[in-house]
């Protein structure tokens, strides 16, 4: 048993091992679960003590392979329930995040294993990412960020970075979903935005919205 705090610092530390390689530096970490840097020095040390993460000081963190199925035991948990909460309770995909945060530490592997059978096993969550299985195995999906697409390429949207509720009911308006087929028509070299066409609408977007969209190349040219 871990406490909720111990369990969150774990998951943040496995995204970030995610986006980057090499060991997390505090900073990233504290800025990623906002709080002070001397704040998540001490957790890590707690969580090393606990054999969960290997701490360097000035290099950074990794998690152990204890940690990291900790972690993805958490993760797990809550994609699960994001499914549910949108599937079966009619949820909005911008409502869920929240809720499943305070759900994701129910201790109970039972509960999650009828969960995911009721759910008939689903390999997504309702973001687009992947559901890890029972044994900790993640589906690895070829994709990158929109912003680093080339004029007159397209591809199908599947998953996004930003999950905040803001960003996606910006992406609601623009009638922008998982597996919307996405080209780029221009980009402005001055500020990286880009003219992008989603079914028959044309369209400007930021260089901070197309680096949170993930996308499944169709053509690599």
């Amino acid at each position: 048993m871990y406490t909720k705090a111990e369990e969150n610092y774990l998951k943040c530390i496995f995204h970030l091992e995610q986006e980057q390689k090499g060991p997390i530096a505090t900073n990233a970490i504290a800025q990623k679960m906002h709080t002070k840097a001397s704040s998540a020095t001490d957790m890590i040390q707690r969580l090393a003590d606990k054999e969960l993460v290997d701490y360097r000081r000035y290099k950074g963190t990794t998690l152990t392979k204890e940690g990291a199925a900790v972690a993805v035991a958490v993760v797990r948990k809550h994609r699960l329930w994001e499914v549910f909460l949108v599937e079966k309770l009619n949820f909005q995909w911008d409502e869920v995040h929240e809720i499943a945060e305070q759900l994701e530490h129910i201790q109970s592997e039972e509960l999650i294993t009828r969960l995911d059978t009721f759910l008939e096993h689903p390999d997504y969550d309702p973001h687009g990412d992947p559901i890890p299985d029972k044994d900790g195995n993640i589906k690895k999906t070829e994709k990158k960020v929109l912003s680093e697409m080339s004029k007159n390429q397209q591809g199908i949207l599947v998953g996004v970075r930003e999950t905040s509720g803001e960003f996606l009911q910006y992406l609601d308006k623009r009638n922008i979903a998982i597996g919307s087929k996405i080209k780029v028509l221009g980009i402005e070299f001055f500020d990286g935005s880009m003219i992008i066409q989603v079914k028959k609408e044309q369209f400007f977007i930021s260089k901070k919205i197309a680096e949170n969209l993930y996308i499944q190349v169709l053509n690599k040219k």
